[in-house]
């Protein structure tokens, strides 16, 4: 049974993966011109956060405070930590501080989408096998873009970018055509988003703060139209 949901969770995650390699491929090749291959891997490795190490390696590259760092990363992955909430609902009794401590590791954007659209409970098995296939994705492709170096132009590296997205996509849109509270959270958040793109007074908000602000108030709005009723934990 364990093994089944393994490999379960790492079905439903190679596409995942296989973005990931593409997009970390173009990360490899802008990171190694400011770190070595070694770093640029292990930072992949240990992060598994596109935007983060994007922004990281432009503070890298300006040499500036760790306390810069840490507070870019702060706002940029602040995100996480209402995901993780909403992740923790479903997870099973079984989860316990190091396996949450995993799991929050491996939660990101697709990660997280794939997981919540599960309809049954998830478990360790099932949530390991969906977060390694893309850690292996992402790492294997730093590597290999960062020996490519400066061997690809940059039109293909960016277009490599623009695959997560179309993905992510892929991912949420299905769920939003199926349920009306999802579609109306989806569309208010673009619209909020939208907000913080073109309004003056809006656009000088960091991307990372306002992906926080503009889930938080979807999110608040589609709770107040569509309250969900109390059930028991699910368990395992």
């Amino acid at each position: 049974m364990k093994r089944k949901e393994y490999w379960l969770g790492v079905r439903d995650s190679l596409p995942v993966g296989i973005g990931y390699f593409a997009v970390s491929f173009g990360f490899g090749v802008a990171a190694v011109g400011t770190v070595s291959v070694v770093q640029a891997t292990v930072m992949s490795l240990t992060n598994l956060t596109s935007a983060g190490q994007f922004a990281a390696i432009g503070v890298i590259a300006a040499a500036s405070s760790l306390w810069i760092m840490l507070l870019t990363q702060l706002v940029i992955n602040s995100r996480y930590a209402l995901m993780s909430l909403a992740l923790s609902q479903k997870l099973g009794k079984k989860f316990g501080l190091f396996q949450r401590l995993v799991i929050a590791f491996f939660n990101t954007d697709e990660i997280f989408a794939l997981a919540m659209q599960r309809p049954v409970p998830l478990t360790v098995p099932y949530m390991v096998g969906l977060g390694l296939t893309p850690l292996i994705g992402w790492t294997g492709g730093t590597l290999l873009g960062a020996l490519a170096g400066d061997i690809l132009p940059t039109s293909v590296s960016t277009a490599l970018g623009v695959a997560l997205y179309g993905m992510f996509v892929a991912i949420v849109v299905p769920q939003a055509v199926e349920s009306k509270p999802k579609r109306i959270a989806a569309l208010l958040a673009a619209v909020l988003s939208c907000l913080f793109t073109w309004f003056p007074w809006l656009k000088t908000v960091d991307s990372g703060l306002a992906i926080v602000i503009c889930t938080v108030i979807a999110a608040a709005i589609c709770a107040v139209l569509f309250p969900v009723e109390d059930t028991e934990e699910a368990s395992e």
